[in-house]
């Protein structure tokens, strides 16, 4: 129904197939996607500037060029040198990269994510991060690809050992974890209390904003004012908290528009507005067009 609304690990297959003429350098299953080379028309044909949700975690290894996204909201520049990881069910809208851009991927999964792990969960793959990003040094980038290309090459050996695979991709995870690790209790020392509010005001938002429209259910959950809120993320993001909220809640629902085949009344329900009036107002009011409109002008 959508142009590629949610981008599954079967369609980066077909989009990866379609594209690569070295394929022996990718391993695409249902499950689990080791890409040696990401490059610019890849991101570009996968993620077209429409919101687009991704079931499965992704990690991202710039080592050429730029490339411009919203990841959860949250705009960004990703250039080389940095690490980009996205969770399940993150949410990614593409703007702009450089011709020259590439990359390492991984994408995985739950399934193969709890099965490499095991029982000691990393703390970055622990579920409480939408997603986070790390600019390596080069020796780290270095180390980082010796990983990657090891999995990528064993799956080139015939008769391959699921559980052989499984502890590579753990390996490569733990050590994703121990560079978040290091750097974010870096950034947590180097941060303010109003820009750890601020992110964790984001976190909130990035969960519940089809839910929770106001700023005083965040504001409770956080143990503070309304006002008080509302101050620190002005400050910090120069955007209102309210704001905030509706650009959460817009981007989720043009994705249920389009991905899912549910009335529009339907919709509104679900993201527990009053009336399909005030759903249709609000929806006009943030992008200039109906939901309908919308769903209408986006179908494939």
């Amino acid at each position: 129904m959508a142009q590629l609304q949610e981008f599954t690990l079967t369609q980066l297959k077909e989009l990866i197939e379609h594209n690569d003429d070295h394929l022996a350098n990718n391993y695409i299953s249902q499950n689990l996607a080791v890409a040696r080379n990401v490059q610019s028309v890849i991101i570009r044909e996968q993620f077209s500037g429409i919101p687009t949700l991704l079931p499965e975690m992704r990690i991202l290894v710039i080592k050429r060029g730029w490339t411009h996204v919203t990841l959860n909201m949250i705009e960004h520049r990703f250039e080389q040198g940095d690490l980009v990881y996205l969770g399940p069910n993150g949410i990614i809208q593409f703007h702009d990269a450089s011709p020259d851009v590439q990359a390492l991927g991984i994408s995985m999964s739950n399934e193969v994510l709890q099965l490499a792990i095991g029982n000691s969960i990393p703390q970055a793959f622990d579920g409480h991060l939408r997603d986070f990003h790390l600019h390596l040094q080069q020796d780290e980038v270095n180390y980082y690809d010796g990983l990657h290309d090891l999995l990528s090459r064993y799956f080139r050996e015939e008769g391959y050992s699921s559980q052989v695979t499984l502890h590579l991709v753990g390996a490569l995870l733990w050590f994703v974890n121990n560079l978040w690790c290091r750097q974010e209790q870096s950034h947590r020392a180097s941060q303010t209390r109003d820009q750890q509010m601020f992110t964790d005001f984001i976190q909130l938002v990035a969960q519940h904003a089809p839910e929770h429209h106001t700023i005083e259910f965040y504001a409770s959950r956080l143990c503070l004012t309304p006002r008080y809120l509302s101050t620190i993320v002005k400050q910090v993001s120069g955007k209102s908290a309210k704001q905030w909220i509706d650009d959460a809640l817009v981007t989720r629902i043009k994705i249920d528009l389009l991905h899912t085949d549910k009335p529009v009344s339907t919709i509104g329900d679900e993201m527990n507005f009053p009336n399909p009036s005030f759903f249709a107002k609000f929806f006009k009011r943030m992008t200039g067009m109906t939901p309908r409109d919308y769903q209408n002008r986006h179908k494939s």
